[in-house]
């Protein structure tokens, strides 16, 4: 028996070591070794996020502004600040030391809280009255920076792909080059109509502060090879020799922003002063049907969208009330795509007029609707929005087709060349030069399907104040097309980095459970109310008699006081019945949470022991078989 024991215990020290020893080669063999066991991936990073964290070639340091005392007041930030942290350290550990991570917590007026004021970390109130920080701010080795003022938890979704297009910023610090080519007066220019000159418009004019942008003209025959973005409004009968030179930009993997439209307002390119009718009569659609086709995207140039579940209140003439118009659309958050950071963070969009897109059949590409109309819309002829004198007309006889129409999408993929017979006459290449018959790399192409969304009249309220031009926002069609262009303008690899689940999970059996029990004691709830609201005013009838005071119950017959103590002994029943019921609305979740806890403080226990206790008799059972038995050979 001692021999037993003592190999025993003999055999729990070796069992430590061989632990300890495995644990220390697992350290060195497996580091940065990491096993993602949450459900919606949360820690493990897109393809396209690896390759950008592997092509930094000179060191970033990230700045981390974390008031974690201050978070803790705040149960929303307190679960998601954790989550911020462990995200930007999973990058730095994935980085290969390019990213270094320092992580801050600013004091009141102290250095740290004028370093993030420095770099543009905005602070919040804290309940306490205080102000907390949860930002972030990188700087390069060329004394670049970029800041992510504060972290949203409504945008947990793209926190990968605002945290990598920091760091991509920085490790590719030149202004992007967006190459813009437009048939539309974006530019500002005479008006025809009024005999004045035309304002730039506001999307136009804050892409140029932004980006490189380079004007180019409709007659180009060559896209610069530095052309990060190339911008495309209403391309309306561009020449072959244009059209060949954006149909290679595609195939080299080229990232374009493309406004079709079946009927622009803002096409003035038939107006004619002596000759207002032959303008209204002018052909203002979008004409860009061969290349459309090669890119696999369907859109007809003489079908307009009408929504009725998103029409919007229009004044037609002066004097007269609005009246709904069912082609000029307001498109709120049901309308956005909620896992591409295009549409995030937009409140409202506002189209006119616009068309319909949809991939064709045998497309090799892949069609992402961004923007989509309602299920109460249809498509109409674009000839009856011409001359529209009643919008209401456009109802008549209106039936809708019950589909979503996509507004606008992202077309992603290799693509044919729109040019397969080779380079239209009058093109010549360059010496040595070939034209490409298909993608070297994957188009990236965002397409609306409206150009007029881009004019001030439909997101902006435009006011003069002392000679000065005042704009305010009313839509998002701005915020969009920024968001575009930012998300086009990184590489093929960040333009992949898509909306992510979020780290926050609700707890959906309770949430039925809640709901469940609302459907099935509000109807009584409901009934209950009504007795009790009845009852009360019976009460206030028969006490205004009496005069409200036990005095005034001398005026009352006996019957009438029967009647009133009855009505009182009624309300209070009412009222037990009414909290009894309201009380029952949490039953079912209680029950749950006691089930819950009888699981994980006694039952889980018990069934650990049991196994364990049935591991120890088994293996019990198998030493004293092995033991020979008196009278048995040894």
């Amino acid at each position: 028996m001692t021999r037993r024991i003592t190999l025993g215990a003999g055999l729990l020290v070796a069992l430590a070591l061989l632990f300890v020893g495995l644990t220390i080669l697992f350290n060195h063999t497996l580091r940065g070794w990491r096993l993602d066991l949450t459900q919606n991936r949360l820690y493990t990073t897109a393809a396209g996020t690896d390759r950008i964290l592997g092509s930094i070639k000179e060191p970033i340091n990230l700045y981390f502004f974390y008031s974690e005392k201050a978070i803790q007041q705040s149960p929303e930030l307190e679960v998601y600040g954790p989550r911020v942290r462990d995200f930007l350290e999973e990058l730095v550990s994935r980085s290969n030391g390019k990213l270094r991570l320092h992580v801050i917590d600013p004091q009141p007026f102290s250095e740290e809280e004028d370093r993030a004021a420095e770099l543009g970390v905005r602070g919040v109130p804290a309940g306490n009255g205080g102000t907390l920080y949860l930002g972030l701010a990188g700087t390069n080795a060329t004394d670049g920076k970029a800041t992510i003022e504060f972290f949203d938890p409504n945008k947990e979704p793209f926190l990968e792909y605002d945290v990598v297009k920091l760091v991509y910023q920085l490790a590719n610090p030149k202004k992007p080059v967006v190459s813009w080519l437009t048939t539309l007066p974006m530019e500002g220019a005479f008006d025809p109509r009024t005999g004045g000159m035309r304002d730039p418009w506001v999307v136009y004019g804050e892409a140029r502060q932004l980006f490189d942008l380079k004007p180019l003209d409709a007659n180009a025959t060559r896209i610069d090879p530095d052309t990060n973005v190339l911008v495309l409004v209403h391309p309306k009968n561009l020449s072959p020799a244009t059209e060949f030179a954006i149909d290679q930009y595609a195939l080299r993997g080229g990232h374009i922003l493309l406004f079709v439209d079946p009927l622009a307002e803002n096409d003035v390119s038939g107006a004619d002063p002596q000759n207002p009718v032959a303008a209204l009569t002018a052909d203002k659609s979008t004409h860009f049907d061969r290349l459309l086709k090669a890119w696999g995207v369907s859109f007809d140039p003489k079908m307009v969208v009408a929504d009725r579940g998103h029409a919007l209140s229009v004044t037609m003439r002066e004097g007269e009330g609005p009246v709904v118009h069912p082609g000029i659309l307001g498109l709120d958050k049901d309308s956005f795509a909620g896992d591409d950071v295009v549409t995030s963070g937009l409140s409202r969009v506002n189209l006119a007029m616009a068309g319909a897109l949809a991939p064709l059949k045998d497309a090799k590409t892949r069609f992402e609707p961004l923007l989509q109309s309602s299920t109460d819309a249809a498509l109409l002829p674009a000839d009856r929005f011409r001359m529209l004198n009643d919008p209401g007309s456009l109802l008549d006889g209106f039936k809708p087709s019950g589909q979503r129409y996509t507004l606008a999408a992202r077309v992603t993929g290799s693509v044919p060349t729109a040019f397969p017979d080779g380079p239209p006459a009058g093109v010549t290449l360059a010496p040595g030069q070939l034209d490409l018959k298909s993608s070297t790399r994957p188009l990236n192409l965002i397409v609306v399907a409206d150009a007029d969304m881009l004019s001030d009249f439909l997101w902006l309220h435009v006011e003069s104040f002392f000679g000065q031009r005042m704009t305010q926002a009313i839509a998002s069609n701005g915020d969009l097309v920024q968001n575009a262009l930012d998300n086009l303008a990184g590489s093929a690899d960040l333009i992949s980095v898509r909306g992510r689940a979020t780290f926050q999970r609700p707890f959906d059996r309770v949430e039925r459970l809640r709901r469940q029990a609302n459907e099935r004691f509000r109807a009584k709830e409901q009934e209950l109310e009504q007795q009790l609201q009845s009852t009360e005013e019976k009460l206030t009838t028969l006490e205004s008699k009496g005069g409200g005071k036990p005095a005034g119950a001398l005026l009352l017959s006996p019957e009438q006081e029967q009647e009133l103590q009855h009505f009182q002994q009624e309300k209070l029943r009412i009222r037990k019945e009414l909290r009894a019921v309201r009380a029952g609305l949490d039953e079912n979740i209680r029950s749950l949470g006691n089930t819950l806890k009888i699981i994980n403080i006694l039952v889980i226990p018990v069934a650990f022991a049991a196994i364990a206790l049935l591991i120890a008799v088994w293996r019990r059972r198998r030493r004293l078989a092995a033991v020979p038995q008196k009278g048995q050979p040894s």
